[in-house]
């Protein structure tokens, strides 16, 4: 009888004790779970941490890239990319980016189709990441400090404020942006006539200084200058920015040609129309406003509106533009994954547009009525080729090299001038004019201004040693007295140019700051007076113009707008049309036309 309760309670003790085994096990376990998810959490926080450094490391380097020499700022941002971003360490492409290999079907024949999808389908940053972030950095804060109150076109005012608010915002914002390239960027002819030395060899289906592509994009807005496909570049990296889908618009010609004829922006579901070769947006029904594509294709007034009879005969009509092409501006970098991810993780002062959804954006275009297809515009491809080539040749043709470079030597030169030149240039495309009085920095328009030499000084050059030296000029040993002296009047020849750009840029920067009859000062009394074969003597002319029209000076601005022969004349005698019109009639003609 006494056994059978010893073995009951042996059997209770050892259950209990298997229980608070699990139970002290159990606790165990969870104890090492939690330490395990604290760890993970704190790994992750940790991560979190470093790649929000190395982004502040990245937008640091873009901000002072003016600062560092192309291959320090390429090692540096490539490093910081690639240690946000630990995977693409590892040599591996992401699924085919479906957009880019539809679209690159489209680009015409002498382009590297296969290096261009490796870019596009690359999970690892490539050294072509730097030129492109670079790019989308500057073109974003041009667009921010452009994209103000204080750069609305008086001209289109009225009309602007017909649409609902969204719509208002963004046909303000796309006025803006075009407005600021045709005042900016002064212009080239498509196809300059000066003689060169023997052109070089270039790859198939570009030619020497060929229209749109003999400057990239940046080195438009960069230098200030540039042919009228060129500012339709720029305009539409600004749209990018503003968030903007914009395209060239071309129509396909009897000789397989896409021939471009404007630049086309979508807001709502219009597609608003700008003519980047006149400089001028396409003038609306009745001579109101901006045209859009379907008002052009139904109304043939709209475009026989931009003809100024006894000046100039537009070349595009109604029947041309039965349907049209859209051409997306996009490199390889621009539709890749690494830039998705990229762009998501920007916030706050470092949100800028480094990544499209072309399959979307190309999706929004062929929807609208007049769109027949979308392709790629070849321009921003070709302008990298374009560069790579030129800078091939200049490697094996010291003559050329010269010939080439001489031009902006002013601004892109190793000396201190030119660097002083080019830091201002800088800060005026940050929209920084006045600098930072705490951290003692000057802002575009100190550092322009340092850059206006008197003349007595520039002539003293030549003879005054102290001043050689204060230029950083030197004599390099074995150099004859003549050839130093040659050298020396070289240098003096790149401080007047400087000068002069300096002096343009100031009337830049002094519109672009509201400070109207300065600018004006600027432009007439320190410029237009200048020999008129100055390189910016006629973009000063018109800047004249568009800035008497701010002071409210109807018969100046007039006086300037028909001077314009050789900047922007057809844009000119559009916009005196349209200042001088007083109503719009039932034809659509002004009643005055001070254009005639």
């Amino acid at each position: 009888m006494s056994s059978k309760p010893k073995t009951q309670l042996q059997v209770f003790l050892l259950i209990g004790s298997t229980i608070v085994c699990l139970v002290l096990a159990g606790c165990d376990d969870g104890k090492d779970e939690m330490r395990r998810v604290r760890r993970e959490q704190q790994r992750r926080n940790d991560v979190r941490a470093g790649q929000a450094e190395h982004l502040a490391d990245i937008f640091d380097l873009l901000g002072r890239y003016n600062e560092l020499n192309e291959r320090e700022a390429s090692r540096q941002l490539i490093y910081h990319l690639a240690q946000w971003n630990p995977d693409s360490f590892e040599e591996k492409k992401v699924a085919a980016n479906s957009s880019w290999v539809t679209l690159e079907k489209t680009l015409e024949t002498g382009l590297d189709q296969e290096k261009a999808r490796d870019r596009a389908e690359s999970a690892r940053f490539l050294k072509s990441d730097v030129s492109h972030l670079r790019d989308a950095f500057v073109f974003n804060r041009i667009a921010n400090w452009v994209d103000t109150p204080e750069h609305d076109d008086p001209l289109f005012a009225e009309w602007v404020e017909s649409f609902e608010a969204e719509e208002r915002r963004q046909v303000r914002t796309m006025l803006r942006l075009f407005d600021w390239c045709v005042r900016n960027i002064a212009p080239e002819p498509l196809s300059p006539r000066d003689p060169v030395p023997r052109p070089p060899q270039l790859t198939d289906g570009l030619q020497y200084r060929g229209a749109g592509y003999r400057q990239t994009a940046y080195q438009c807005v960069w230098r200030g200058s540039g042919d009228g496909l060129q500012l339709a570049h720029v305009f539409m990296h600004l749209c990018r920015q503003a968030n903007l889908p914009a395209a060239m618009l071309a129509t396909l010609r009897d000789n397989g040609r896409y021939m471009p004829w404007s630049v086309g922006v979508l807001v709502g579901e219009s597609i608003y129309l700008f003519d980047p070769v006149i400089g001028h947006p396409i003038v609306g029904p009745g001579g109101i406003g901006v045209a859009t594509l379907s008002e052009a294709r139904k109304d043939a007034s709209v475009l026989r509106r931009m003809t100024v009879p006894g000046f100039f005969d537009y070349p595009t009509s109604k029947s041309d533009i039965p349907q049209s092409i859209a051409m997306l501006p996009l490199l390889p970098e621009t539709t890749s994954d690494r830039m998705r991810r990229l762009q998501s993780s920007l916030t706050g002062e470092k949100r800028l547009v480094a990544y499209v959804d072309a399959q979307k954006q190309g999706e929004l275009f062929d929807e609208v009525s007049g769109i027949a297809g979308v392709r790629l515009w070849p321009v921003p491809l070709q302008a990298e080729v374009y560069e790579r080539d030129i800078a091939a040749s200049e490697n094996l043709d010291l003559q050329f090299k010269v010939y080439q470079q001489t031009r902006f030597s002013y601004l892109e030169l190793d000396i201190v001038p030119s660097e002083e030149l080019a830091n201002g240039r800088w800060y005026h495309l940050m929209g920084d004019f006045a600098g930072d009085e705490i951290d003692a920095r000057p802002g575009a328009r100190a550092m322009y201004l340092t850059r206006r030499a008197p003349e007595f000084e520039i002539a003293d050059l030549r003879t005054d040693v102290d001043l050689q030296k204060a230029y950083g000029v030197r004599r390099s040993l074995g150099t004859s007295p003549e050839e130093y002296d040659r050298q020396i009047q070289q240098i003096q020849s790149l401080l007047r140019s400087a000068k002069r750009t300096a002096t343009y840029w100031l009337g830049l920067v002094q519109y672009d700051d509201a400070s109207y009859e300065t600018a004006q000062s600027w432009f007439t009394k320190r410029l237009i007076d200048d020999p008129p074969q100055w390189r910016w003597y006629p973009s000063a002319i018109y800047n004249a113009a568009r800035t008497a029209e701010r002071l409210g000076d109807a018969k100046e601005a007039e006086r300037w707008y028909k001077e314009d022969a050789n900047g922007r004349p057809h844009a000119s005698r559009l916009r005196l049309r349209m200042t001088g019109r007083t109503k719009a009639v039932g034809s659509g003609e002004p009643e005055n036309d001070p254009s005639q």
